[in-house]
C-alpha cells in the first residue's frame, strides 16, 4: 500500500475512529486515502480549531487524540495545541504533510521547520526521511503519546512517501517503563505520615493520567485526610468527599489556601507545584513535610524538596501508604474553615451574577456532563462554583492557558461522548479567538451548548489593571463585540441574551433541556474581580478578598 494508506490503516488498527483536521497540498494523498476508509475525519475550519478538539477528544476519554494539517501554515497553526498537551499531558498524535523529501531545505512553497518548531512543545517528534520506516515510526509515536506520562506526539511525513509503495512490518512495542517503587521512600512516607498532626493531600492532574481516582477515593476515604486540587484535577475529588476543600492557589478556596499553609504534612499526588498553586514558593506550605508522588522523577523537588519520593505510577504508589487516620482536632479546624469561608451566592444587585449562574448550571445540568473552558476570569469561577464528578468532565486549559482552547474542545468532546451534554463555558474575549468552529459544530450537527459571560472586557486583564497598573485599562475594552446570539443564529444556532439576576434561573433551564446546539449570552458586571487573588510575590495566606456587596 501507499505510505498515505498505511498511516489511515495504522490507526484504524489502534482504535483511532475519529480525526481532526484540515486539508492542503503536502498533506493530499492523506486526504484521498480518508474517502472511503474507516476513521471519520471532522473538518475544522482552522488547524488550531482541529488540535484543540483532539486535545478535547483526548481529556474527555483518556484515549488518543488525533489531528492531521499540512505544510508550513497549516503545521504552524497546530503548535499552539502541541503545547498545551505538552503543558497538560495529553496523549495526542499530529500528522502533519511536508513538501517532497528532494524539496526539503530549498524553501520550498510552504516549507517550514516543524520538526524544529515543535521539539518544545511535544514528547517526541519525527520528520519521516525513508518510507521503509514510516510503518515502525507511526506505531512508535502512537505508543509514545499515551505511555507513562502521556504527551504529544508530532509525525511529519513528506509528500512522496505518502505515495511511495511501502512496506508493512508489525512492531512490537517494548514494555512500558515504568519506574520501580523504592520501598525504602515508601517507609519513609509512611513514617512521616504516622506523625502527621495536620495533614493535607495536595491532588495533581496526575490522578487523571494514571487513570487513578478509585485509589485516590480509597485513600482519603479510609485517612479523611483534607483535599486540596490544582485546576487540572478538579473532578478527582468525588463532590460528595466531606473534607474537599476543592481548588487552591492564587484563585483558590480562603479555606483550601490556609490549609496548606497550616499543613504539617503535604502529600502531593501527581502535582508539579505550578507557580499559579504555590504563589511565593519559598512561604508554600513552609511547615510541612512534603511527601510526592509521580509517575516523572524530573519533577521531584524541581521546584520544592520531598522529604519521601514514591516514583511510580499512582495506581501502584497510592496503595502503599498507610492508611493512618488524620486527628480529630485537625479535621474540626477544617470543618470550622470550611464553614467560615464558603461561597456565597446572596447578591443583591441586578445584573447576573457568574458565580450564581455557574453553580446553578453545576445543579442542573447532567453529573456526566462536559464543562470545557477558554481561560480568563469565566474559567476561575467554574473552578470555584462548579462540581464535577470525574477530572475527565472538566476541560480546561491548565498550563498553557490558551485562550480559544474551549470551543474546538467541546467539539473534540461531544465527538467523542456523543450521548452526553458537553458546554463551553467562555468569556467574550476568549469566544472570538476560534469563533469560526461554529461552522464545524453545525456541519456536524452537535449539540454543543455555549455559555459566554460577557463583560465587555478582557476581564482578567482588566482586573490586573486595575489592581496593580492604577487602573490604566489598556486595550481590554471589547464593547464592539458582535451580537453573540445574532452570530450564532447565521450557523443555525439557537439562543437568548440575559441582563438581570431574574432572568438566569429560567435561561439555565433553557440552555439544559434544549436539544441541539444553544447558546446562552449572559452580559455581567464589566467590574466584577475574581475573588480571592493571590497577588504576585504574595504567599497563599496573603489572599485578596473582597466580600458580596
Amino acid at each position: 500500500m501507499t505510505g498515505a494508506e498505511l498511516t489511515i490503516d495504522l490507526l484504524a488498527k489502534h482504535g483511532v475512529k475519529d480525526v481532526f483536521g484540515y486539508p492542503g497540498g503536502a498533506i493530499m494523498p492523506i486526504y484521498d486515502a480518508l474517502y472511503g476508509a474507516p476513521v471519520k475525519h471532522y473538518l475544522t475550519r482552522h488547524e488550531q480549531g482541529a488540535g484543540f478538539a483532539a486535545v478535547g477528544f483526548a481529556r474527555s476519554t483518556g484515549k488518543l487524540g488525533v489531528c492531521f494539517a499540512t505544510s508550513g501554515p497549516g503545521a504552524t497553526n497546530l503548535i499552539t495545541a502541541l503545547a498545551d498537551a505538552m503543558m497538560d499531558s495529553v496523549p495526542l498524535l499530529a500528522i502533519t504533510g511536508q513538501v517532497p523529501t528532494a524539496a526539503i531545505g530549498s524553501d520550498a512553497f510552504q516549507e517550514v521547520d516543524v520538526l524544529g518548531m515543535s521539539l518544545s512543545c511535544t514528547k517526541h517528534s519525527y520528520m519521516v526521511e525513508r518510507a521503509e520506516d514510516l510503518a515502525e515510526i507511526l506505531q512508535e509515536a502512537i505508543h509514545i503519546a499515551q505511555s507513562g506520562r502521556p504527551g504529544p506526539v508530532l509525525v511529519d511525513i513528506p509528500k512522496d512517501i505518502q505515495m511511495a509503495q511501502v512496506p508493512f512490518h508489525p512492531w512490537l512495542a517494548a514494555e512500558d517503563y515504568l519506574p520501580k517503587l523504592d520501598a525504602n521512600q515508601v517507609a519513609i512516607a509512611n513514617q512521616i505520615l504516622s506523625e502527621a498532626q495536620r495533614p493535607v493531600a495536595y491532588i495533581g492532574g496526575g490522578v487523571q493520567a494514571a487513570d487513578a481516582q478509585n485509589e485516590l477515593m480509597q485513600f482519603l476515604e479510609k485517612t479523611h485526610m483534607p483535599a486540596v486540587s490544582t485546576l487540572k484535577a478538579l473532578g478527582s475529588v468525588l463532590p460528595d468527599y466531606e473534607y474537599d476543600l476543592g481548588m487552591l492557589g492564587m484563585h483558590g478556596g480562603k479555606a483550601a489556601n490556609l490549609a496548606v499553609q497550616e499543613c504539617d504534612v503535604l502529600v502531593c499526588i501527581g502535582a508539579r507545584f505550578d507557580d499559579r498553586v504555590t504563589g511565593n514558593l519559598s512561604k508554600f506550605a513552609a511547615k510541612a513535610k512534603v511527601i510526592h508522588l509521580d509517575i516523572d522523577a524530573a519533577e521531584v523537588g524541581k521546584r520544592k524538596p520531598a522529604k519521601a519520593s514514591l516514583v511510580a505510577d499512582l495506581k501502584t504508589s497510592l496503595p502503599q501508604l498507610d492508611c493512618f487516620v488524620t486527628p480529630d482536632e485537625w479535621l474540626t479546624h477544617i470543618e470550622s474553615m470550611m464553614k467560615e469561608h464558603a461561597w456565597r451566592y446572596d447578591y443583591p444587585g441586578e445584573k447576573v451574577f457568574a458565580p450564581y449562574l455557574l453553580n446553578q448550571l453545576s445543579q442542573k445540568m447532567p453529573a456526566t456532563g462536559v464543562v470545557c473552558c477558554d481561560v480568563g476570569q469565566h474559567q476561575m469561577w467554574v473552578a470555584q462554583h462548579m462540581k464535577f464528578s470525574h477530572p475527565s468532565n472538566h476541560l480546561s486549559s491548565g498550563g498553557a492557558g490558551t485562550m480559544g482552547f474551549g470551543l474546538p474542545a467541546a467539539i473534540g468532546a461531544q465527538v467523542a461522548r456523543p450521548n452526553d451534554f458537553v458546554i463551553t463555558v467562555s468569556g467574550d474575549g476568549s469566544i472570538m479567538m476560534n469563533i469560526q468552529e461554529l461552522a464545524t459544530i453545525r456541519r456536524n450537527n452537535l449539540p454543543v451548548k455555549i455559555l459566554i459571560l460577557d463583560n465587555q472586557r478582557l476581564g482578567m486583564v482588566r482586573q490586573w489593571q486595575q489592581l496593580f497598573f492604577e487602573g490604566r485599562y489598556s486595550e481590554t475594552n471589547l464593547s464592539d463585540n458582535p451580537d453573540f446570539v445574532q452570530l450564532a443564529a447565521v450557523f443555525g444556532i439557537l439562543g437568548q441574551t440575559i441582563t438581570k439576576a431574574d432572568e438566569v434561573d429560567a435561561a439555565v433551564d433553557a440552555l439544559v433541556n434544549s436539544e441541539g446546539p444553544y447558546i446562552l449570552h449572559a452580559c455581567i458586571d464589566d467590574k466584577e474581580n475574581v475573588w480571592p487573588l493571590v497577588p504576585p510575590g504574595a504567599a497563599n495566606d496573603e489572599m485578596m478578598t473582597e466580600t458580596v456587596k
